[in-house]
């Protein structure tokens, strides 16, 4: 398969045109940012275990029954995936109190949930991708009520699956991020799931093993992504 014209480039992925236009190149960088890309650094590795990691979580839900973009690997740091006409919505899942919820709400860090809570984002970097309803969805054109129901309930059945995933190899799954796009008329799990868009904690230590070791200066980001995936069973 031979990496074509560049699309677009993310904070951390880039989109290269495939062999046949049904299908995209997508490639992980080692590129990381925080605080809509006001914190920015490049850690070597990092785009290697995300793609093997994300490659791992999608083959997994696939066993589960939920349809995803994801085709095969092509390298260490390239996948190939179908081609989607994505919604511009962020679906996110909280199992445990973390991050934003936290700051909006006075809320304590680590507080359990149940049942879990959903929300909704516009995904625009600029903006600061803020919270919407389904009401702007609908009203916008970012979606129809039938897709705005069909990434709810996916993204349940995700956690439902992954949350299992996780507990029994010693970890908690806190929360997490999911993109939606369409194939052919099929709403499809798209983009990526990485320790780049959820947050994971040892489940004795409570330690941090995600992302906010970026974003809190606590270190060794790439260490942690490789403890989560040796523990799942990725490398």
């Amino acid at each position: 398969m031979n990496k074509g014209n560049l699309i677009t480039t993310g904070k951390a992925k880039s989109l290269y045109e495939a062999d046949d236009t049904d299908h995209l190149i997508l490639h992980y960088r080692d590129d990381t940012s925080a605080f809509d890309g006001k914190k920015v650094e490049s850690l070597e590795g990092k785009g290697s275990i995300n793609n093997r990691f994300n490659a791992f979580i999608m083959e997994f839900l696939e066993q589960e029954g939920i349809e995803t973009h994801f085709e095969k690997l092509l390298s260490n740091t390239d996948s190939l995936v179908k081609r989607l006409e994505m919604v511009p919505v962020e679906c996110v899942v909280r199992n445990v109190t973390a991050g934003s919820i936290c700051k909006r709400l006075g809320l304590e860090e680590g507080k359990d949930l149940n049942p879990p809570t959903f929300e909704f984002f516009f995904k625009d970097d600029e903006l600061g991708d803020p919270m919407i309803n389904d009401y702007h969805i609908r009203s916008f054109g970012w979606a129809t009520q039938d897709q705005i129901d069909g990434m709810q309930e996916i993204t349940f059945r995700v956690n439902k699956s992954l949350k299992k995933l996780f507990s029994n190899a010693g970890m908690i799954l806190i929360d997490y991020k999911l993109e939606f796009g369409s194939y052919k008329g099929k709403l499809l799990l798209g983009d990526e799931f990485t320790p780049d868009g959820c947050r994971v904690w040892d489940a004795k230590t409570r330690e941090k093993l995600d992302k906010d070791r970026f974003r809190q200066g606590l270190g060794d980001v790439v260490e942690s992504y490789e403890i989560i995936a040796k523990k799942l069973g990725v490398i």
